[in-house]
């Protein structure tokens, strides 16, 4: 155990919480409406939406820049169009990147009339500014994340991740039954916990689904005792 490591729960209930009818949507850090001077960013990791969206609904066209930008989709479809030309249908399991860069326009909607869709919306922050957008979308194979982390956004591009701009490291991992990972975030002073799905302990700390958790300090982590647990772990250095 690391004695440096400091762990600080962000409780599900705690977020700022938002009801368009459309769109439900829990934030983790300052976003729209929901402004907490305490909660306004952790390192370059600037927002986490939990975002439910209703059959038919969706996120008309409007403009990013300079914002690092990915949806990791839960349940359902999500469909993208933007000013690139791109346009695609992520279905739950994938991820879609944005790179705002010098500016870009899409809109995001729910393909399905009837059926709810929900992903977590994330932005981080680049390290360049005004840099030509760009986009990629990636299928994460189940069983490449099944007790395991599986990284899909770097700024290397290693491992078959997706390169991004932002200095972070962002892995997947499903946890149940006697799976346990262990990861170590060696010297990295930041990293943060996500709870998409289920529950799963981090450490000895037991965790829910829409709770989320600072690490600072760096040091070995343990993900164990999940229940249909669904998580992110973001390396901040």
């Amino acid at each position: 155990m690391n004695t440096h490591q400091k762990l600080t729960r962000r409780p599900a209930d705690a977020r700022g919480k938002a009801d368009f009818g459309w769109l439900k949507s829990a934030h983790s850090f300052s976003f729209g409406q929901y402004h907490d001077p305490e909660h306004m960013s952790f390192g370059v990791l600037r927002v986490i939406n939990d975002d439910e969206v209703a059959g038919g609904g969706g996120f008309p066209s409007h403009p990013h820049k300079d914002a690092e930008i990915f949806s990791y989709v839960l349940e359902g479809g999500l469909a993208h169009k933007d000013s690139m030309g791109n346009g695609s249908t992520v279905q739950a399991g994938g991820v879609q990147y944005m790179s705002a860069g010098s500016g870009v326009t899409h809109s995001e909607f729910n393909p399905s009339q009837t059926t709810r869709m929900r992903f977590l919306q994330v932005w981080l922050i680049p390290d360049e500014q005004g840099a030509q957008p760009c986009y990629d979308t990636l299928d994460i194979n189940p069983e490449d994340k099944r007790g395991k982390l599986k990284l899909f956004l770097s700024p290397d591009g290693r491992n078959g991740s997706m390169q991004t701009r932002a200095n972070a490291s962002v892995f997947a991992a499903n946890i149940g039954g006697d799976e346990r990972i262990e990861h170590d975030l060696g010297t990295t002073q930041r990293a943060w916990v996500q709870v998409a799905e289920g529950r799963v302990k981090l450490n000895d700390e037991l965790l829910y689904a829409g709770d989320g958790v600072a690490i600072e300090g760096g040091g070995h982590i343990t993900l164990h005792q999940g229940e249909q647990a669904e998580v992110l772990l973001f390396e901040l250095p």
